[in-house]
């Protein structure tokens, strides 16, 4: 007899099928992997069970007497969108399968059924359920290292204060993710939770963008116009890259924190709002503080308490947990019925990489590997690393680093492909600030007069980390 697959104790499948002996068929694969099982014939009888239990996964024919497949991962889709669902397809119907999959469907597999195929797709669904549960309990802050549970404890202690939070981290080590888990944990998570980033509005524009604005208080001014203040009333503002504002809306923008009011452009009274400051930056305040860029008395208001987000580097044994919860998170916004897996030299890179961009760079570099991969296994030649593998892994936060002698020239006259790389995503980044600055930050307009889609330029804005 088979003994249960590791992870699969005490969960409960669904199987939608017509037919009892596939229902049968089903229910023993899955009881020998330690899965309890339900069993419906027809759509009504699969919503009842829907209704009345909780399940970590489930199966469905594509015809049903009353219905289609189809119609139930739907179903899930809007409702019970943590569980993983996959669907039995006709032998060689691609266009089911892909119907299924755009619908929502987890994976397919084709009659006869191949049970073999159907406990590695069964045992995967699973571990996706799983670790969507452990998102969604540490709100997409994943780690294990003592970091990031410190990290987490203190989000929960903020969650129930109502005073300032600056968040000090370096570039793609999720400062507005921990902003938002601060929210959503709050008393304030029913209400909005408005990010803004300081260094992407005019200087000219950030007053009314702040404020709101009445009609005819200046050219363009065709309507009354509520800021982010506004927006943000009765939940949080998250002010990310707050050393980018410029002096004269730091005074303003303490004097909001101070009286709890501001002043619409064009407005002769002062409006109360009731808002929660986040704020967020790369730089160190206390440098610009004493250089004069930023005022003291608007860094001791806003700084009130002060958290730090680790870089990548300092946790390295998170990593192949990470990536391996991004793969599967990547590979299903893909359309991909199987979920690539990092192999032991791609694993190895990963380790040893210093990570500048941190895990948003992490998450940029899977997304290309998944492209250049074979479709099961991910190598270190599909990472484009610059600078190779090397021997050691990357050490705790603190440690020594092993020196590492720069990769050789590709030619004799010094310049490489990383180099040329480097020049043309250099070229393309001031192409689209500049398409940006002529268009005010317009992205559909920025988009036509570089001769991309919407879509197209939202890519390369995220990728070239110009957000």
């Amino acid at each position: 007899m088979n003994k249960a697959a590791p992870g699969t104790a005490s969960k409960l499948a669904l199987i939608v099928d017509d037919e009892a002996d596939i229902r049968e068929l089903l229910e023993i694969t899955l009881s020998r992997m330690g899965v309890k099982c339900c069993a419906a014939a027809d759509l009504g009888e699969a919503r009842q069970w829907l209704q009345e239990k909780t399940f970590d996964f489930a199966i469905t024919d594509m015809r049903l007497p009353d219905g289609n497949g189809i119609d139930l991962v739907r179903l899930v889709q809007s409702e019970y969108s943590r569980l993983p669902i996959a669907v039995i397809t006709a032998h060689g119907n691609a266009q089911a399968a892909v119907e299924s999959l755009k619908a929502g469907a987890f994976d397919f597999v084709s009659k006869p059924v191949d049970l073999k195929v159907l406990r590695k797709l069964v045992e995967t669904a699973l571990q996706m359920g799983d670790e969507a549960a452990a998102e969604e309990d540490n709100g997409g802050l994943l780690g294990s290292h003592e970091s990031v549970v410190k990290l987490r404890q203190l989000v929960d202690r903020l969650a129930r204060s109502q005073a300032p939070v600056h968040i000090h981290g370096e570039s793609g080590t999720g400062k507005e993710l921990v902003a938002r888990l601060i929210h959503d944990k709050s008393p304030r998570a029913s209400a909005p939770f408005v990010p803004v980033n300081c260094g992407a509005i005019p200087s000219e524009l950030m007053e009314s963008e702040f404020f709101g604005h009445l009609k005819g208080s200046f050219t363009g001014a065709v309507r009354d116009k509520g800021g982010l203040f506004q927006a943000a009333e009765g939940g949080t503002l998250f002010l990310d890259e707050i050393a980018d504002l410029p002096l004269h809306m730091q005074v303003k923008l303490l004097r909001a924190i101070q009286e709890r009011a501001i002043r619409p452009v064009g407005a002769e009274a002062e409006i109360s709002v009731n808002v929660r400051l986040i704020s967020a930056t790369h730089k160190n305040l206390v440098d610009l503080v004493n250089k004069g860029a930023f005022r003291q008395d608007l860094y001791y208001r806003v700084n009130v308490i002060e958290v730090r987000t680790p870089p990548l580097r300092s946790r390295g044994a998170d990593i192949p947990m990470l990536a391996d919860h991004m793969l599967v998170r990547l590979s299903r916004a893909a359309g991909m019925t199987k979920v690539p897996r990092l192999d032991e030299s791609a694993q190895r890179t990963l380790l040893n990489y210093e990570f500048p961009g941190n895990v948003r760079e992490l998450e940029n570099i899977l997304e290309r590997a998944l492209t250049l991969c074979d479709g099961s296994t991910i190598s270190n030649e599909d990472l484009q690393l610059r600078g190779g593998e090397a021997s050691e892994p990357a050490p705790e936060h603190g440690a020594a680093r092993p020196t590492v002698a720069p990769a050789p020239a590709a030619n004799g006259n010094g310049s490489s492909g990383a180099g040329l790389d480097d020049r043309v995503e250099e070229l393309e980044r001031q192409a689209i600030r500049d398409a940006l600055e002529k268009t005010r930050y317009n992205k559909t307009k920025a988009a036509a007069l570089l001769g991309l889609t919407f879509r197209q330029l939202r890519y390369k804005v995220k990728k070239l980390n110009l957000e």
